[in-house]
């Protein structure tokens, strides 16, 4: 039977001495940290870091073999049906079908979820109002931008009313433009249902001050908590600068126009 409820609240997620490796290399180490519900929490690391093999054994496409992974409470291990019901991912690589129109890679992914095709269409315009992508449910997804392809990815992950958001580097390769929507879309949708989100990302300027931080450097966590608390702790000026310090990197890139 599933964990039940308790008079504590489970976190969003809960991560407790997470290891993955490949072959001999270790690609995670003792990774633990929490995501609080209702928090925006951005998971900072460079490109190899481990942000996405996290994702892997989060969403289950990897097992985790080392370590136990908790989503609102349940075991993803034992009882990975109650755990993943509450997940949305978006994922860094582009997974819409281009030959089908958004509403209909809406409607599949409802599908999916037990949710019927008038229950998605209203749920689609629902999140899309005042978009202007509410007027281009028909067209095919190679009609649309790449800005406009991650913003329904995002919808998409919405559609089920998950507890638990997770975005892989969600504007890697996008404009400044498209960037800075994205992240009001998503931010949004988080103060409008309460969701939670672990947002994984290499860009400092995607990080306010508001958030929640866990630093991942070659697989290990090296900082977590609130963004001031943690430049505080390494006495930095920025969250920049608290990361180059405790990578001894230099400071963490922040975007530019492609």
């Amino acid at each position: 039977m599933p964990p039940s409820a308790t008079a504590t609240r489970p976190q969003a997620l809960e991560v407790d001495g997470v290891g993955h490796a490949y072959g001999r290399r270790r690609a995670l180490d003792e990774v633990s940290f929490v995501v609080p519900q209702g928090s925006f929490t951005a998971l900072i690391g460079p490109n190899g870091a481990g942000k996405s093999t996290l994702f892997s054994l989060v969403t289950r496409l990897f097992n985790a073999r080392e370590g136990t992974i908790r989503i609102l409470g349940h075991d993803l291990s034992r009882h990975p049906g109650h755990a993943l019901r509450h997940l949305g991912v978006v994922f860094q690589g582009r997974t819409l079908d281009l030959d089908l129109s958004i509403g209909q890679n809406l409607a599949y992914h409802a599908a999916l979820h037990g949710i019927s095709g008038r229950e998605a269409r209203a749920r689609a315009r629902e999140i899309l109002d005042g978009s202007e992508l509410l007027d281009r449910l028909r067209d095919k997804g190679r009609a649309l931008s790449g800005g406009q392809l991650r913003r329904v990815e995002i919808v998409r992950a919405f559609m089920h009313r998950p507890r638990l958001i997770l975005l892989d580097e969600p504007t890697v390769g996008l404009d400044i433009a498209s960037r800075a929507e994205i992240i009001r879309t998503v931010r949004r949708l988080v103060r409008e249902e309460g969701v939670s989100v672990l947002w994984a990302t290499h860009l400092i300027d995607e990080i306010e001050d508001g958030d929640r931080v866990v630093v991942l450097h070659r697989g290990q966590v090296l900082a977590e908590g609130g963004c001031r608390d943690v430049i505080e702790a390494e006495g930095a000026g920025s969250i920049g600068e608290a990361f180059a310090r405790l990578t001894a990197l230099a400071p963490v890139q922040t975007a530019r126009a492609p």
